[in-house]
């Protein structure tokens, strides 16, 4: 049985206590850590209930020091409020962050792995549930991956490195994507960025605004991605 030591966090065991039939690694944002997203596992167990859900630490401190606080890659001068006033410069700067998500990949792709080899499944029997940075490395990696995986959620985040994306796709597992339309962290223009570039290449996408949220997960939001990792990896 493979060992999984790539990196660390909290984990839930599926809530049937049965063997688990498939795997939600849940992928935090910028400045948080694994003990964050964990709390979502028990809500998303109840559509999911023979499901194991990893919440791994990201693997760099946050720059400065934060107590508990990871991040995927650094964000030097990462510009949210440009980005609402500028869609060109919005494309451009989640371009741009293309060799943060690259360079921290292999790590995460090690994980991955490791955790299928663990539990001996598929790896459509896997999705990856990410928040805001942890979407950008959900979609960097998922869609780079030789075997498909079942599914990739995406909340509050964005697609880095989209003009690279034809040339090193991989697979093309199922996305979904929402994102409250007054985000002021990840502007809103970033799920429509990553929908066209999703299209482009022809992945199978579902996107879902939520009106009125900011950088956050609500109910409704909740809702709609519970609905989607059901779909995808819900059956055996």
């Amino acid at each position: 049985m493979a060992k999984i030591d790539a990196l660390k966090g909290p984990v839930q065991m599926p809530a049937s206590g049965k063997t688990p039939a498939s795997i939600v690694v849940l992928l935090h944002g910028y400045g948080s850590n694994g003990d964050d997203l964990i709390g979502l596992a028990p809500f998303f167990a109840r559509v999911l209930p023979d499901t194991i859900f990893y919440s791994p630490n990201a693997p760099h401190l946050l720059e400065g020091g934060m107590m508990g606080g990871y991040q995927w890659f650094g964000l030097a001068g990462y510009d949210p409020v440009t980005m609402m006033r500028d869609p060109k410069y919005l494309a451009d700067a989640f371009r741009a962050l293309r060799p943060g998500t690259a360079a921290a990949a292999t790590v995460l792709n090690t994980y991955l792995d490791q955790v299928l080899d663990h539990h001996a499944l598929d790896a459509s029997r896997l999705a990856l549930l990410g928040f805001s940075q942890g979407t950008m490395m959900a979609l960097h990696v998922g869609l780079r991956r030789e075997k498909q995986i079942g599914g990739i959620l995406g909340y509050s985040g964005a697609l880095t490195g989209s003009d690279h994306l034809a040339a090193e796709i991989k697979s093309k597992p199922p996305v979904a994507l929402v994102h409250g339309d007054a985000d002021q962290v990840v502007p809103f223009g970033a799920m429509s960025e990553a929908v066209k570039a999703l299209a482009s290449v022809g992945v199978p996408y579902e996107s879902h605004r939520v009106p009125g949220l900011q950088h956050g997960i609500d109910g409704d939001g909740a809702q709609f991605g519970a609905a989607f990792l059901k779909k995808v990896i819900g059956a055996n």
